[in-house]
């Protein structure tokens, strides 16, 4: 069964850190696509980041830039965000997401989705 599964949400205040965790199951994430994307109350889904099968290209939303880093661990079959300076307007629904076949870091790209972790900021 393929399928992901998201850690690593929770409460935390402004100026915080939060390390997010996309284990995969089924299937091998490295030879995919990653991305993180983020949804709050009555906003649209939006990227956060994503890192090509390759590592070779890596994608950071404005709103990540300089404070939210993604990496792989292949021999977890995991791929990490860690948010760092966490900020109230960054609290959403946080979700992992696969692609095959490398296309961009757009949401209707990815076909394999987790069921997404809430990361609330908030003092």
């Amino acid at each position: 069964q393929v399928q992901l599964v998201e850690s690593g949400g929770g409460l935390v205040q402004p100026g915080g850190s939060l390390r997010l965790s996309c284990a995969a199951s089924g299937f091998t994430l490295d030879y995919y696509t990653v991305g993180w994307f983020r949804q709050a109350p009555g906003k649209e889904r939006e990227a956060v980041s994503c890192i090509s099968s390759s590592e070779g290209s890596i994608y950071y939303a404005d709103s990540g830039e300089g404070r939210f880093t993604i990496s792989r661990d292949s021999a977890k079959n995991t791929v990490y965000l860690q948010m760092n300076t966490l900020k109230p307007e960054d609290t959403a629904d946080y979700y992992c997401a696969a692609d095959r076949l490398g296309g961009p870091c757009i949401a209707r790209y990815f076909e394999v989705w987790g069921q997404g972790t809430l990361v609330t900021v908030s003092s």
